[in-house]
């Protein structure tokens, strides 16, 4: 199996939430997940959903404010295993380019 998720855990705070999403990506380093943290979010990718719920249950305990919110969408592929990676590479050889671009661009 292979279940993914896009994490969003937000500290409601005025000025940078920098470092209070620091503190919860490292709570996600401290799961046996595959992660990568865009301007928006975190994807995880782990075996299963329950160790999702698990890495998001603990980045949103790791969030020290007085209010928090977080968001965390699951796509859990129980017939087929697949790396997150391969979603990507699907989208990019349909297209015949990298779905990336710089804003400068």
């Amino acid at each position: 199996m292979t279940a993914f998720g896009f994490l969003s855990v937000a500290p409601v705070i005025e000025g940078s939430m920098s470092g209070e999403v620091a503190k919860a990506v490292a709570a996600i380093e401290e799961h046996d997940v595959g992660y990568e943290t865009t301007p928006m979010g975190t994807i995880i990718e782990a075996e299963d959903a329950a160790a999702l719920f698990e890495a998001a249950a603990d980045a949103h305990a790791a969030v020290d404010a007085d209010r928090v919110e977080t968001f965390l969408k699951i796509d859990d592929k129980r017939a087929v295993e697949h790396a997150a990676g391969e979603k990507v590479e699907s989208v990019a050889e349909e297209l015949g380019h990298d779905p990336k671009r710089d804003a400068e661009e």
